[in-house]
């Protein structure tokens, strides 16, 4: 028997990633399989800084800003499976390849992310991810990317 599938609201999330306003880009994280894979949502508004100038009059949000919200999603869910909440975890990236972007994301709309681990192991410092993201069903953005898990010390 499988274990049920883990979730993780805003308080979750900032208990385990540094990230705050304005570079906070995962609202929830609604499907946490161990570390195997994980669903995070981001709610698109137009209230969001990068908007002002990206661009002006014609909003889209920027490619780099959906490959970080991937990355923290792929943080959170680490974090969840290895129990890591308070524990001041930091992440960097290493690499970032094969990005493809498929569709302009809108204020409105809601970024459904879609990761999953390709490499990595509790106690491992070197993970590496697939991500995808998609708006109403349909691919916004995919990528690899590697990161490295800074944990704190015992």
């Amino acid at each position: 028997m499988t274990e049920p599938l883990k979730t993780a609201d805003i308080q979750l999330i900032q208990r385990i990633i540094p990230h705050r306003y304005p570079f906070l880009l995962v609202d929830r994280v609604v499907e946490i399989d161990g570390t195997a894979s994980a669903v995070g949502i981001k709610n698109v508004t137009m209230n969001e800084p990068h908007f002002q100038g990206h661009f002006p009059g014609n909003p889209i949000m920027p490619g780099v800003t959906i490959v970080e919200a991937m990355a923290q999603t792929a943080a959170v869910m680490v974090g969840v499976a290895l129990d890591m909440a308070d524990r001041e975890l930091l992440v960097y990236f290493m690499a970032i390849e094969g990005c493809k972007f498929r569709r302009k994301v809108v204020p409105g709309d809601v970024l459904r992310m879609t990761i999953t681990t390709l490499r990595g192991k509790p106690g491992g410092k070197v993970w590496r991810f697939k991500g995808v993201a998609e708006v109403d069903g349909e691919m916004a953005a995919e990528c690899e990317f590697t990161a490295m898990m800074d944990l704190p010390k015992e």
